[in-house]
């Protein structure tokens, strides 16, 4: 059956000229002049995409994307964003952080939309085929200045996971992903891409959208085994009973790595112990000790001792 797409805010015949692939592939694109009446019509439509231009009478752009995703009977289509050439950087960035799948900017390439939409269009399939399994992440951010931290996965499918993190992840980061699954004895490695905020993940932790962008084989046959349930990984209070190994953050610096221990109460105060690995070789919970900071309060110590790193060459 052809798939379902909808469109508001901007010309679904400017749609359908500039993405020819949507005709030859018979794809039905409806379009919806308000906001309302496209989310009211998502779940009944059958649409596993919506298109939504800036152009929409009765929301910003931005709400609408928000409402998709606030909704649980809307939330897992795929939404594409396309913006006049003259739209703002905060109004791109408000978009991706409603959960917008992807944002584009006229004028558009035609590879580049075809390419986007084909890839939106089988997501709502790859999100029946993810399986809740908890598993350690050590993640390295490619930003100019990017972090090191350890975080969990709290599902994953063969085209990304959902990412618990200890860290606020600014700007949509690539992140190198490093990443194990209790009872499943291999490494698996991913490069992935922040593509979402995750409200549903609970505090302490900031919840991600990650889409993989590069899997190695192995890796990917590992993960294609979990994911079809060929391959069952153990829960992870069995395997990992302490998956932050008492990490508060973690810093690089150069050629470091600094783990920043939750603070502990002594006879003086409070303590937050520093402890510093190679960043080739650093693992979280192996780093040797490095420094002791001691304060009046955790919020003290934590603050004293992201300084002391701060000042390290």
């Amino acid at each position: 059956m052809p798939s379902s797409l909808l469109v508001a805010g901007l010309d679904a015949r400017s749609l359908l000229l500039e993405a020819p692939v949507l005709q030859r592939d018979r794809h039905v694109v409806e379009e919806r002049i308000y906001a309302r009446d496209l989310l009211r019509e998502i779940v009944p439509t059958g649409a596993r995409l919506v298109v939504l231009g800036t152009e929409l009478p009765d929301l910003a752009l931005p709400d609408a994307v928000r409402r998709i995703r606030n909704s649980p009977a809307t939330r897992e289509v795929s939404v594409l964003a396309i913006l006049p050439a003259g739209a703002s950087a905060e109004i791109e960035e408000e978009t991706r952080r409603a959960g917008a799948n992807a944002v584009l900017r006229r004028p558009l390439e035609r590879p580049t939309l075809e390419a986007a939409l084909a890839k939106l269009l089988i997501v709502p399939r790859r999100v029946v085929a993810r399986v809740p399994v908890s598993g350690q992440v050590v993640a390295s951010s490619r930003n100019a200045g990017g972090v090191h931290f350890c975080g969990l996965t709290h599902n994953l499918s063969v085209n990304g996971m959902l990412l618990a993190s200890p860290l606020r992840l600014a700007d949509g980061p690539d992140l190198d992903l490093e990443f194990v699954l209790p009872g499943v004895r291999a490494r698996l490695r991913a490069l992935g891409r922040v593509v979402r905020e995750a409200p549903e993940v609970a505090w302490p932790f900031r919840g991600y959208g990650v889409e993989f962008l590069f899997v190695p084989e192995e890796s990917h046959t590992t993960i294609t085994l979990v994911v079809s349930g060929a391959l069952r990984p153990a829960p992870m209070a069995v395997a990992l009973p302490d998956p932050t190994h008492g990490i508060h953050s973690t810093v690089c610096r150069e050629e470091w790595v600094y783990e920043i221990r939750e603070p502990v109460e002594s006879e003086q105060g409070w303590e937050a112990e520093i402890r510093r690995a190679p960043r080739e070789t650093w693992r979280p919970g192996i780093a040797g000790p490095f420094f002791v900071v001691a304060a009046a309060s955790p919020a003290i110590a934590l603050r004293e001792a992201r300084a002391f790193v701060g000042r390290q060459e």
